[in-house]
């Protein structure tokens, strides 16, 4: 496991490189550090396992293997060890130990005819997060049985994990990010573009190498609009009430929610969400702490 988070890393020499000395401090102030989760097929001697994707997972012989009621059982996608992962090195109160499992009902039992949306509430059991503490005996659950001779329902293949601890940005249209580069301070409609000053900046970040986003904790790397802004508008219309994007309250109930897991598409793990897409779980501080996991949200965003 590395730790790529002091502030010499690539992040902090890219903002001070091409921004001037004020918008680079401005900046670097935005970023987070995060665990990546790297998939690690053949992991060495020196690599520590902090978890997998796929595979079959492991539950307390009284926990059932998640259900969508009324569509079938969600997907097994991914599991981390807490007490493995680089939890003193990031700014969430994750768990330091204990197994948290995630699932998601990923269209193979109806060919993608139900999703599942932020902005529709029927839908959020449509993913789920398990934790399970440290010391609870857990055996290796077999797929469920589907009822329908004309579905496979399979298991991904099942690939470990290791991890390194990172500084992550927001999104270069994330609200946060515009407003860090303007001199005003303040958001500018993304429309709008990014100030010239910055815009070497911007193309420089750009021409990163991307790679899989597995994450835990940090900035979320959307591949449409801000996750954040996605749920904190979904969890204030929860209730059928109409809310725009521009109003005001969006922005402070972003504020409130933080990554928990990015799971993204991997070739070594046979995972395609929609086009090249990612999945992502967030949840309160506050709920991260006292392991209110149920209350976590869920989206998915692809090409």
């Amino acid at each position: 496991m590395t730790d790529s988070t002091s502030e010499t890393g690539p992040l902090h020499h890219l903002a001070r490189t091409h921004l001037p000395a004020d918008l680079a401090e401005r900046w670097t102030g935005l970023l987070r550090p995060a665990a990546r989760l790297l998939a690690t097929p053949e992991p060495g001697p020196g690599d520590v396992v902090v978890g997998r994707l796929g595979g079959l997972p492991a539950l307390p012989e009284n926990e059932e293997w998640p259900v969508w009621e009324g569509h079938g059982p969600l997907s097994f996608v991914a599991s981390v060890d807490c007490a493995a992962l680089p939890a003193h090195a990031l700014d969430i109160p994750l768990p330091t130990e204990g197994t948290l499992s995630f699932f998601y009902f990923d269209g193979q039992i109806d060919d993608g005819d139900a999703l599942v949306w932020p902005k529709d509430p029927d839908t959020w059991a449509g993913s789920r997060v398990v934790y399970v503490p440290a010391g609870v005996a857990v055996v290796e659950r077999a797929l469920p049985v589907v009822d329908d001779e004309d579905v496979e329902f399979e298991a991904y293949p099942e690939v470990p994990l290791t991890a390194r601890v990172e500084w992550t940005a927001p999104d270069a249209w994330h609200p946060d990010f515009l407003a860090a580069l303007r001199r005003d301070g303040h958001a500018a409609d993304p429309a709008g573009g990014h100030p010239e000053e910055a815009q070497a900046f911007v193309e420089a970040l750009w021409d990163r190498e991307r790679r899989a986003d597995h994450l835990v904790g940090g900035h979320a790397n959307p591949v449409q609009s801000p996750v954040d802004y996605e749920i904190a508008h979904a969890y204030l219309g929860k209730d059928g009430d109409e809310v725009t994007w521009s109003d005001p309250r969006v922005a402070e109930e972003a504020r409130k929610w933080t990554l928990l897991a990015q799971i993204d598409s991997d070739d070594d793990a046979d995972m395609m969400w929609g086009d090249c897409g990612a999945l992502y779980w967030l949840i309160r501080p506050e709920d991260l702490a006292a392991l209110r996991f149920d209350r976590a949200l869920f989206t998915m965003q692809c090409c």
